[in-house]
Order: C-alpha cells, then sequence, then structure tokens
C-alpha cells in the first residue's frame, strides 16, 4: 500500500513542542546553508514560478513553484498571495501547502501545510544571505514591514547575529505597536518609529511589504549607513519593487535566484552587469561576501522552490521520527493496473446493471 503523509496545523504544532522553535529554525538555516552551497544542476533541476494574477474580486496571486531531485523527487508548493485577507477575513496573507511526488512512480509521498513552512524558509534565507554579507558585529535590525514575514526575519537573523535593538515602522501603526508582543520570545528590545530611523540606525534592514504594483519603492535610500546590509524580501512580482533604482546602483545586489529575480524581483530594475554574485556563488565561495563589508549591498529574495524543499524535508524527517503525521491512502490503486473500475470490485460497488449493449444517456453530439 502506497501511503500519504499529512502535516497540518495540529501536526506542526505538535512536532515544534517537541524539537523547539529555535531548534527548528537553526535547522533550517543550516540546512539550507549546505543546500545552496553544494548545489550541482545536474542534480536538482529549478524553475521560475509560474501562476495566475487576477484583480477581482481583490488583487491576488496563486502560483506554483516546483523543484526536481533528479531521479528521486518533485515537490511542488501552491501559494496563494492576497494582501486583502488581514484586514478583510483575519487571514494570513499568504496560504500555502507543499507537496512531494516520488518521480518514479508519481506517487504523493507528503502533503504538508506551506504557510508555516514559507515563513520559517524566508527568514532562514534572509540568515544565510546576511551570514554571507552582513557584518558579522551588526547590533541593529531593521524591519519595514511588520507582517508575518517580519516575524520569521527577526527570529532567523537573532540566531546568527549579536542583536541589540529592533527598529520597526509599517505604514499602519498599529501592526508596527503590535510587533513586540510577536516576537516577545527573542527578548529583543523592540521599538515602534519613523522609517527614517529605521533607515538612519539599522546595521541590517528587512524590507518585507505588501507594497502595490507600480507603487515603491518604500524606501528613500539617503539615509542608509554606508555598510547597511538590506534583504529584500517582498518584491514578488513584476513591477512590484521595494527599494530605489539609485540605491540598487551603488549597491552590491545579490539574487537568490536570478531567472526569477529578473522577472519579479529587485534585479528587474537593473541591468545584467549591475547584478552581483548569486547567493549560491556566495555560498561557493564567502571570501567575496566580505570584501563588501564597506558598501551597501542587498539580498534580492524573491523566494524559490529549492527552500521549499529544504524546509519540507527538515519538517518529514522530524515528523518520520517521532511518529507524527496522519497517514493515508490517498489515490485509487486499482488491484488490475489495466482495469481504473478494478477497485470498486471488491467493495461490490460496480453495477451489474450496467451490460455491453446498455443504451448509453448522452447524444454523439453531447459526448
Amino acid at each position: 500500500m502506497l501511503s500519504t503523509r499529512v502535516l497540518g496545523e495540529q501536526e506542526l504544532r505538535r512536532l515544534v513542542g517537541i524539537v523547539g522553535l529555535h531548534a527548528l529554525m537553526d535547522e533550517t538555516i543550516a540546512a539550507l546553508g549546505r543546500t545552496v552551497t553544494e548545489f550541482d544542476p545536474s542534480h536538482t533541476e529549478l524553475r521560475k514560478r509560474d501562476g495566475f494574477q487576477y484583480q477581482h474580486p481583490h488583487p491576488g496571486v496563486l502560483e506554483w513553484m516546483p523543484v526536481m531531485k533528479v531521479g528521486r523527487q518533485v515537490v511542488v508548493k501552491l501559494v496563494g498571495y492576497n494582501p486583502a485577507n488581514v484586514e478583510g477575513l483575519g487571514l494570513p496573507t499568504i496560504l500555502s501547502s507543499i507537496s512531494l511526488y516520488d518521480v518514479n512512480t508519481g506517487h504523493l509521498r507528503a502533503l504538508c501545510d506551506g504557510t508555516f513552512p514559507t515563513a520559517l524558509r524566508t527568514g532562514a534565507a534572509s540568515a544565510v544571505a546576511s551570514r554571507l554579507l552582513a557584518r558579522p558585529d551588526s547590533e541593529v535590525l531593521g524591519l519595514v514591514g511588520c507582517g508575518a514575514q517580519a516575524v520569521t526575519q527577526a527570529h532567523a537573523l537573532s540566531r546568527l547575529f549579536p542583536l541589540k535593538r529592533v527598529l520597526v515602522y509599517d505604514r499602519r501603526p498599529e501592526t508596527a505597536r503590535g510587533f513586540a508582543r510577536r516576537v516577545d520570545f527573542l527578548g529583543l528590545e523592540v521599538e515602534a518609529v519613523r522609517l527614517e530611523d529605521v533607515e538612519r540606525e539599522a546595521d541590517i534592514l528587512c524590507t518585507a511589504t505588501s507594497v502595490e504594483v507600480g507603487a515603491g519603492p518604500v524606501l528613500s535610500g539617503t539615509r542608509l549607513k554606508s555598510h547597511v546590509h538590506i534583504n529584500a524580501v517582498g518584491s514578488d512580482l513584476p513591477g512590484k519593487t521595494e527599494l530605489p533604482l539609485e540605491f540598487l546602483r551603488r549597491a552590491v545586489v545579490c539574487p537568490d535566484y536570478l531567472p526569477q529575480a529578473l522577472v519579479e524581483g529587485e534585479c528587474q530594475q537593473l541591468q545584467p552587469g549591475d547584478i552581483g554574485p548569486t547567493l549560491f556563488e556566495l555560498a561557493r565561495d564567502p571570501t567575496q561576501g566580505r570584501q563588501y563589508h564597506g558598501r551597501p549591498t542587498v539580498f534580492d529574495s524573491t523566494g524559490f522552490a529549492l527552500e521549499d524543499q529544504v524546509v519540507l524535508e527538515v519538517l518529514l524527517e522530524h515528523a518520520q521520527s517521532l511518529g507524527i503525521g496522519r497517514t493515508f491512502q490517498l489515490e485509487s490503486l486499482a488491484d488490475d493496473p489495466r482495469d481504473p473500475y478494478s477497485f470498486l470490485r471488491p467493495e461490490g460497488l460496480l453495477p451489474e446493471a450496467i451490460r455491453i449493449d446498455a443504451p448509453p444517456q448522452v447524444s454523439a453530439c453531447e459526448s
């Protein structure tokens, strides 16, 4: 029997309760760091995400993000991005699910909530990039946009840097004021301040906004420290950008996955010659990043399927060892693989009234 393991909210809550949230973030950061360092395109095939963009009833996106380990598995995340969710429905901006398939049979081996893992791996990606690009003594973290993604940005970066202050700004003041409560488990000093104060004081700055297409940038770029490192997380659509072009031109801009960043990241504003090394290149040669410590750097984080594969594997390894997750047979497995109805016969669900000479129920023109 082929079984599918399902990890929903209940299962993930139990898993985190046993493993620990800090430990899970640390593992995800470490696993993602290893994966980008050892990445081999002959063993892993990546694809740009694709999907549907719509304006009604509210602007949003429904898209899929695939990656394949050659000869082993395919991971596909289906993600909905709907900024109206929070205020209109009390739901997260991002809702998603992640599925894992055996490429040898097509069997769905696992199905997992994608909302929590997406936030986890996005924070981990910024931590991996910041470790390569930011000054290791960075003490002040700035956050522009204080939604769900900002929580895991702060969490992940606090695991690697000696942070003393977190300065936050959101265009909705109540969202900024409520951020301290959402990250109280980090034990950090959190201050809701003006945007110009975030820009002026941050050593590491993360932009994680839902800025509308064509409405950016969200930073002025004129008050930033000379050594600032920025994790630009919010750009994920053509025409949606967070950073000003003038700043990007004087910074070292490092994309996560270049083919995608050129279409919908900050890199869409730049010419190819203005773009720095990718995350893969930085990870293979960490000395490159250290050379940039005296100038502004940007991690163009569009989010790509390799990150989803990494976090899913971390979660599944724990789930399997701890016996967490509902397992059941999802696919119809015919006793006779040449007869798609054969799975009905043992239950007596194949009607005896069906005869070879029974007349069809539709006319030829309807079929």
